[in-house]
């Protein structure tokens, strides 16, 4: 029975935000794709319901803005949002198209801060492109198989050898070995660290 309304609970977590973020962003399919990968993250996530609402909003409407836009000249930008700080990593073409994405940013109602570290690059090896795919997943898998961390609380993102944490930390202890795991993963040049401390959020 215990098991039954913990199940329940859990589906109706997922029902709530995917009406609530939908309701907001009308007929997007990247929005309406965030809003049910979030749904999941929400029942887990140490933000809590209400922060993890509001963030999902800011991320579905900057995809939408820069997918109305133009798609292409965006696609390789990766989007993390914690209590209403943007996060922007990846790489584009030109310095323009960096600039107008920290705009596109700031366009939704929540946005508190937009951290921009996109790289501007004409093209990357594809030697380079697997040395960070092999980063990145190399490092979160160590976060989900260690058991004194909640991985669904972090994001790892690695552009050209370069690491950039963000998310939420249970305390700093949590915090510190994230980070150690990420320093002794191969390929790994630099460390940015943008995760924040559960005590320090809004809600």
């Amino acid at each position: 029975m215990k098991k039954l309304r913990s199940h329940l609970k859990y589906n109706s977590i997922i029902l709530v935000v995917f009406i609530v973020v939908s309701f907001f962003l009308k007929g997007c399919a990247p929005a309406a794709i965030t809003a049910s990968i979030a749904g999941v993250t929400a029942s887990e996530s140490e933000k809590g319901l209400g922060t993890t609402i509001n963030d999902t909003i800011v991320h579905a409407a900057i995809t939408e803005g820069m997918f109305k836009k133009d798609v292409n000249k965006y696609i390789g930008i990766n989007i993390n949002v914690d209590d209403g700080v943007v996060l922007l990593t990846g790489k584009v073409s030109s310095p323009e198209i960096r600039i107008d994405a920290t705009r596109l940013s700031w366009v939704p109602r929540g946005v508190v801060e937009v951290i921009n570290e996109i790289q501007v690059t004409e093209k990357s090896s594809i030697k380079d492109a697997a040395k960070d795919l092999a980063s990145s997943t190399t490092i979160k898998g160590k976060l989900v198989a260690d058991k004194n961390i909640k991985s669904v609380n972090y994001n790892v993102d690695v552009v050209n050898g370069i690491a950039y944490l963000s998310g939420i930390a249970r305390t700093e202890k949590e915090m510190n070995l994230v980070i150690a795991y990420t320093k002794e993963t191969k390929y790994i040049n630099q460390l940015v660290n943008y995760i924040q401390l559960s005590e320090s959020l809004s809600q």
